[in-house]
This record gives structure tokens, sequence and C-alpha cells, in this order.
């Protein structure tokens, strides 16, 4: 998995306080993933609800580019996830 990290989208994921090693981690942890219908207005976006490796519930908005024909993910903001997110986060119907 390849991760697109530049000088557009860096500053913004980190300043919330999540590193990159954080948020690249939530990813390799199967996080639970939807399309962002509101924010999908020149390039299909999504939402990634995951954890890092402390175990803290992570939000990030993200989309998928292909770059030389390898497919990267490119995060466009993260952040730690609020109390009230997460209460409705785990009380969502598990998946089938």
């Amino acid at each position: 998995m390849k991760f697109d990290w530049d000088k557009g989208n860096w500053p913004k994921c980190g300043k919330h306080g999540l590193p990159k090693d954080e948020i690249e981690a939530v990813f390799e942890a199967s996080p639970h993933v939807l399309v962002d219908p509101e924010n999908s207005h020149d390039e299909e976006r999504y939402k990634a609800i995951g954890r890092n490796p402390k175990g803290r519930h992570v939000y990030v908005s993200f989309t998928i580019r292909t770059k030389k024909d390898v497919i990267h993910i490119r995060p466009i903001s993260a952040r730690y996830m609020h109390r009230k997110e997460i209460e409705r986060y785990e009380q969502r119907p598990p998946k089938t």
C-alpha cells in the first residue's frame, strides 16, 4: 500500500496531532470505509474510521489516485474522533 504525501496534504493532516505513521496504520488495520458523497465533487472521496496502534479512534478523509500505474491513498484530513462520534460508530450494526 502506497501513500501520497506532499506539502499540499501533510500540513492539513498533521495539524491535528496525528503523525504520518499513525494515519497509515489505520489503513493497515482494516478500517471501516465509506464513500463521502458530500465531498466528492472533482474526485471520489472516502471516509475511513479505525484505530491507531494505541487503540485510539481515528477519522481519515482520503481519496485514491493512480501514479505511474500504482494506486496511492492520499489522505486529505485526519483527526482523532470525538466521544460522541465514537459512540455512534460503536453502535453501528455489524458487517454482514
